[in-house]
């Protein structure tokens, strides 16, 4: 497809980071795009997340590669302990060896710092208009194009839409109108100073301690100058999807039981975040004629696979290779985009249901949890890993993007 301006228009609705790498992906083909964000300046809250090779391919292909790697940290492994006895469950280096097989690192960032690095790029590019303060609420299709409208009741009109906007999303709710399912798991996640993070858990890696019905996660940001800290727990109570300031003694509450090592970082944040966390099942379509879904709009997944913006980045890749492939037709467009996407992203979602069950075993469960990996060479640890972390940018339509 030619990349000098036309007059094909696209609305993106929500600017997150799927949101800004879907505006980017496609103004880089040429295509005037309209992001509309409801929040009244672009930006991300949250904390830390992890970015695996396949999150560095799609943000090599989106142009933006070299400014998400000067902000990020870059581990040397990932490991998974027992947070009741500190044994080792399985370690898996990221290293040299993996850059050798994956063809990129494997690194922590700041989400406000990933999210930085995209929206550089997209205010710099003249085919991109923002809309902040926007909330959609209603969309419209015809033969020609689409209309969403938002809480004013003004209209905008493109010959596209995307829905970008999240486990809420109002695109979503009026493509497919489904429930959100609240999976009864609550995060809470907080950012530390170095100087407060205790020294034995000062570490160059994501480090995930596995407890019963809980979890506990630290890693380094921003040079090591933070450490993120996660913590997972099944809640006592009936939970509804959202967002809300947390408290330290209901983390506590939380954690009895585990070992003195990794409990101690449970007391060093001020303030906590807290998430109760949802997924939705996988469909069969989120395209329908000129509208379409990315990243958790399309696929929420839980935390467990740490790959939800690694997603939402391989979706904006393949959406616009899609659209170059159908030389801008967007209804062609949308079904190839979410042929290739549909099957690898409910893949994701399923693991990372199944690997919170792992996290989160106990009893003789956790025995047997302990004994998956024993004697698990690095090589066959990428082995395991080369179908999600093996994928390529040139085969982001192919139904084995990994290959």
């Amino acid at each position: 497809m030619n990349t000098t301006p036309s007059d094909r228009k696209v609305l993106i609705i929500g600017g997150g980071i799927g949101g800004l790498a879907a505006a980017l992906a496609l103004a880089r083909k040429g295509i005037r795009i309209e992001l509309l964000e409801q929040a009244e300046k672009i930006g991300e809250i949250g904390a830390g997340i992890q970015l695996a090779a396949n999150a560095f391919a799609a943000l090599d292909a989106l142009g933006v590669g070299e400014a998400a790697r000067s902000r990020a940290v870059f581990t040397d492994y990932i490991q998974l302990r027992d947070a009741i006895d500190c044994s080792n469950i399985a370690r898996v280096d990221v290293g040299q060896a993996y850059r050798e097989r994956f063809g990129n690192p494997y690194a922590v960032i700041h989400r406000a710092d990933i999210h930085l690095s995209i929206l550089e790029a997209v205010q710099d590019h003249p085919l991109i208009e923002f809309r902040t303060a926007t909330r959609v609420e209603k969309l419209e299709q015809d033969d020609q194009g689409v209309t969403v409208i938002d809480q004013h009741g003004e209209r905008h009109r493109a010959d596209a839409v995307i829905g970008c906007d999240g486990v809420k999303s109002a695109i979503r709710e009026a493509l497919i109108g489904d429930e959100p399912r609240v999976t009864g798991h609550v995060v809470y996640r907080a950012v530390v100073d170095v100087e407060n993070m205790p020294k034995d858990l000062q570490v160059n890696a994501p480090v995930v301690w596995a407890g019963p019905h809980c979890h506990l996660v630290h890693y380094p940001l921003r040079g090591g100058q933070q450490y993120n800290l996660v913590v997972t727990f099944h809640s006592r109570e009936q939970e509804v999807w959202g967002v809300r300031d947390g408290s330290k003694e209901e983390v506590l509450s939380y954690f009895d039981g585990i070992h003195p090592l990794p409990h101690q970082m449970l007391d060093r944040p001020d303030s906590w975040k807290r998430w109760a966390t949802a997924d939705r099942d996988p469909v069969e379509h989120w395209s329908f004629g000129r509208a379409t879904l990315l990243g958790d709009a399309a696929h929420p997944m839980t935390q467990y696979l740490a790959q939800g913006a690694c997603q939402a980045l391989e979706d904006a890749v393949a959406l616009g290779a899609a659209v170059e492939a159908t030389e801008g037709d967007f209804e062609a467009a949308f079904k190839l985009y979410e042929q290739a996407r549909i099957p690898r992203t409910a893949r994701v979602l399923y693991g990372a249901r199944d690997m919170g069950r792992v996290y989160h075993a106990k009893g003789v469960d956790r025995f047997v949890r302990n004994t998956l990996w024993v004697g698990r060479t690095q090589e066959q640890f990428y082995d395991a890993l080369q179908w999600l972390h093996g994928w390529r940018a040139d085969r982001a339509l192919s139904p084995t993007p990994w290959l």
